[in-house]
């Protein structure tokens, strides 16, 4: 993970939104701080001693990334909450004095989002450097020890897969019977839709993710990917049977080409593909440091469902998922339809 977290609020934002992270960081670093509310917080005055920085250090970051660092914890006490919290600790040496009718303060996350900014400081510089050794370390341990099948934890990622299967099946068999060409058209074909759904082929997908020559990318993708995938797969299918049934003849692979085109160009099928590329580049890059370069402009920071999705208490291994009754459950009923 070698972001610069400085320069990019899209990689802090995504190790901010790690609770599983934060949360091991903040054991790691015990910075201290005041018990309020349930959780740890900091003055500004307190923060700028931690991060060995000047006061106006701290307000000028807090006039240049305000909006960012108010969503990440950082809030100012005024009334009832200011005087519940003087009750705890004296604020005299506080910045603001202890007569003053506002007090800003920090909690963990927001000194957190702070440390990640801050360029003048070797404090925060070093702080930097061990939450991105600690997030690996997370990612990597709750993944079960690496992440090439993080994708599996999710709960929708077994009936997905199962589904596209069974689009892929119709799909193969469309190519059989509706298009002039030899068995080539089979591998040639699964690549024009990989491209169509997110703009690489098998290969490239490998050396992006560091497949191996015998791992099937399809075990890797996402419950979304494997969708937007299927839905491609079935309506081209179906299209293919239709050119059939009235032409009397098999589509040519130029037919066909333009076939791909048009359905990436629905205006039906755009949002599942935007949907698909921009799931695919967010969560690559963030839990397996892998850049899609074809899709670097739709990644976006990862929300924190996500990392409950994949990371959390009810995310499972595909072996785990195998094994419990409900899955099963899942899996007759898509059988029987």
């Amino acid at each position: 993970m070698a972001h610069n977290l400085t320069d990019s609020q899209r990689d802090r934002q995504n190790i901010l939104n790690n609770r599983y992270a934060i949360s091991k960081v903040e054991e790691h670093l015990a910075l201290g701080g005041v018990a309020f509310r349930e959780e740890q917080v900091f003055t500004k005055q307190q923060v700028a001693d931690l991060l060995e920085v000047s006061d106006s250090t701290i307000e000028r970051y807090l006039t240049s990334h305000e909006e960012e660092l108010k969503r990440n914890g950082y809030h100012v006490l005024k009334g009832k909450s200011l005087k519940e919290f003087k009750a705890l600790v004296d604020v005299s040496l506080a910045s603001e004095g202890n007569k003053a009718p506002t007090l800003g303060i920090f909690n963990f996350r927001a000194v957190l989002n702070l440390a990640m900014l801050l360029t003048e400081s070797d404090k925060a510089k070093a702080i930097r450097s061990r939450i991105l050794d600690i997030v690996l370390d997370v990612v990597a341990e709750r993944a079960g020890g690496q992440t090439k099948y993080i994708n599996q934890r999710d709960h929708d990622y077994l009936p997905a897969a199962y589904q596209e299967f069974n689009y892929r099946q119709g799909f193969t068999d469309a190519l059989r019977d509706c298009l002039a060409m030899g068995d080539i058209k089979y591998g040639i074909y699964t690549d024009k839709i990989y491209k169509a759904v997110f703009k690489e082929n098998a290969k490239e997908y490998k050396k992006i993710l560091g497949l191996a020559a015998k791992d099937n990318p399809r075990d890797t993708m996402y419950a979304e990917v494997l969708k937007t995938i299927a839905s491609l797969e079935s309506g081209l299918a179906a299209q293919m049977q239709a050119f059939v049934a009235e032409h009397g003849r098999k589509l040519t692979p130029r037919e066909l080409d333009a076939m791909i085109v048009a359905a990436e160009a629905n205006p039906f099928q755009r949002p599942h593909l935007e949907d698909a590329r921009a799931r695919m580049a967010s969560r690559d890059l963030c839990f397996r440091d892998a850049l899609h370069h074809a899709l670097e402009s739709y990644v976006q920071a990862v929300p924190e469902a996500d990392f409950e999705r994949f990371l959390g208490e009810t995310s499972k291994s595909l072996e785990e998922r195998l094994s419990d009754p409900a899955t099963l459950a899942v899996f007759k009923r898509l059988k029987d339809r």
